[in-house]
């Protein structure tokens, strides 16, 4: 008895806080739209005691939720319903929809959001000359690398070849299923190991390039980043690199262009003043892996160093 006592009695809530014209507009609005109250009394002409006096009934009988946004709480219809309330407002809408209050609360909201339109395209239109600055300035830049990050499969095993003190190992962790890094510097992985602390997903081996110690076939891509520069047998590498990938495994090469700055060559302590892109597609083809994109990247405004590319490619399925 106690079940259909109250069954009834959340009706009879229900039916008494839709019993109300300006409730009924309210909810039409926020229905179609997140709104202050201040948009509120715009749409519906009303002052804002009334407004607010009627939200909180709708949002006291489960009508209506809100959020806050800075000092402004938003309304908007309440997302989950329930079944027997969503039939009754349902009748609701389709019986006020002819209301000549209605529609003109119709047009001025329409008015609201042309106009909210309207201030984010000025904003940008007077923003697009200095956006980049603006979006560095706010949020940074490390958020865009991470959402490319997103895209790798999370089940991935990613091969950081030469990997120095860590960073793209610490980088690419949160996003996949393991990461080796390998380098033949007792220094480095040492420093890498620093980095890498906590990051259980993320093996360090220390090894030659020429004979990686990770098993044939079992990565499913591998990355060389300033590496090739620094090795005498570039050829010998990149066979190992295409050795260690999965059919179909993603090969990433990043390096210097050519130039002829020799006293960079000799402070940086590289083998070459940087390669061709032809050279490094054959390097790479003749490795067994299809080359099948070669861009240079373009430096940052204080960068100092010569120019880099990227090459990336797959091993045969």
């Amino acid at each position: 008895m106690e079940r259909p006592a109250a069954q009834v009695k959340l009706l009879l809530g229900w039916m008494a806080s839709l019993a109300d014209p300006t409730r009924l507009r309210i909810l039409r609005a926020i229905e179609q739209q997140e709104l202050g109250v201040a948009e509120l009394c715009d749409v519906l002409q009303l002052p804002q005691s009334t407004v607010s006096r009627h939200l909180k009934v709708l949002a006291d009988e489960g009508w209506a939720g809100s959020r806050a946004q800075g000092t402004t709480r938003l309304y908007r219809i309440a997302p989950e319903l329930d079944p027997a309330a969503q039939r009754l407002w349902q009748v609701a809408r389709e019986q006020t929809q002819a209301w000549a209050a209605v529609r003109q609360d119709q047009l001025r909201l329409g008015r609201l959001l042309r106009e909210r339109r309207g201030s984010t395209e000025a904003f940008f239109a007077g923003a697009a000359s200095q956006w980049d600055r603006l979006r560095d300035e706010f949020y940074g830049t490390a958020f865009t690398a991470q959402a490319m990050f997103a895209l790798l499969p999370e089940s991935s095993t990613v091969a950081d070849l030469g990997c120095g003190t860590g960073q793209a190992a610490a980088c690419l962790a949160p996003w996949v299923g393991k990461v080796i890094g390998v380098d033949s510097s007792a220094a480095m992985l040492k420093a890498a190991k620093s980095r890498v602390e906590g990051l259980s997903n993320v093996e360090l081996r220390r090894g030659d390039l020429t004979a990686i110690p990770i098993e044939s076939a079992t990565c499913d891509a591998a990355v060389l980043s300033l590496v090739l520069s620094y090795v005498a047998e570039p050829e010998a590498v990149l066979k190992e690199m295409a050795r260690i990938l999965k059919p179909g495994g993603r090969a990433v090469v990043i390096d210097l262009l050519p130039h002829d700055r020799e006293d960079f060559r000799r402070q940086m302590g590289q083998h070459v003043l940087g390669f061709e892109p032809d050279r490094i597609r054959l390097m790479m083809q003749a490795a067994g892996i299809d080359a099948t994109r070669f861009m240079s990247l373009l430096s940052g405004e204080k960068v100092k160093g010569p120019a880099l590319f990227l090459s990336a490619g797959c091993v045969a399925v």
